[in-house]
């Protein structure tokens, strides 16, 4: 009698032990019954029934999946190689298990075929230019194949684009004409501007003749302080040098009109 008990207490303690499972909090595991699904295990120590219950276990942390480059013809006919990186996660682990095979599978062969579906749609300008675009619509297309499987794709990120070496020519010389073509404009502004503003300079100096003087000597005194020991010689305008002639002659006058006025003076005192 006491051996039959131990024996049965035996097979009980085996028979729990190999029933008892642990579940990490980023895992869940779906159980099934006799090949029927029955509910869903959450995070902890958990116990199903050994030979009659099976848990297939589903990690819930976010998956980051490389997507291997894709040879894609845009539609300016152009073949370029382009790969992505895909973010997604489960949120419905018994949908991961019954509706689909592999789900990690299945996401990547749908995120590779959607890739060159997109981008064989675009140009290749867009391509280059508008990657939020092209992103956000392959995060929502493959989002919307997914959801049957109780995957959520979070984002899906174009990663590199590889050109033909011809076309990486053609767009480097294309780049530079832009960059000559910016340049050129920008000196045909500056030149402009700068007429512009000796335009209104001249006008000043015009309306000011005294201005255009100074201007002169201002110019004579920088060249002059230059450190340039050779000797220079400067054409000085008659409007520059008048106002000291004309001082100059009027002291004469002066003088020759005290001069004779002194004369007379004597000669009245002689006779």
């Amino acid at each position: 009698m006491g051996l039959g008990i131990l024996i049965v207490i035996v097979f009980a303690f085996v028979l729990l032990m190999l029933g008892v499972r642990i579940l990490p909090e980023y895992e869940r595991g779906v159980v099934f019954r006799f090949g029927r699904y029955v509910g869903i295990r959450e995070a902890g120590l958990r116990w199903i029934i050994p030979g009659v219950d099976r848990m297939v276990r589903i990690g819930l942390r976010e998956i980051v999946m490389d997507v291997p480059a894709q040879d894609v013809i845009t539609l300016d006919n152009v073949s370029v190689k382009v790969n992505a990186v895909l973010y997604f996660r489960v949120l419905h682990p018994e949908k991961a298990v019954i509706q689909v095979e592999n789900y990690l599978y299945g996401t990547s062969q749908l995120a590779q075929t959607t890739l060159r579906s997109v981008c064989g749609q675009a140009e290749l300008d867009q391509l280059l230019a508008d990657r939020e675009q092209i992103n956000q619509q392959l995060q929502e297309i493959i989002d919307q194949q997914t959801e049957p499987w109780g995957v959520k794709v979070r984002a899906v990120e174009l990663k590199q684009i590889d050109l033909p070496p011809e076309m990486q020519r053609v767009m480097a010389k294309q780049a530079e004409a832009e960059r000559d073509k910016r340049a050129k404009v920008t000196l045909a502004e500056g030149e402009l501007q700068a007429s512009q503003r000796l335009a209104d300079a001249a006008r000043t100096l015009s309306s000011e003749p005294s201005g255009l003087q100074l201007r002169y000597l201002q110019t004579l005194a920088e060249i002059a302080g230059g450190g340039n020991n050779s000797t220079t010689l400067f054409p000085v305008p008659m409007d520059l040098i008048r106002p000291f002639f004309d001082q100059v002659i009027e002291a004469g006058k002066k003088v020759e009109t005290s001069g004779d006025g002194q004369a007379e003076q004597k000669e009245g005192e002689g006779g």
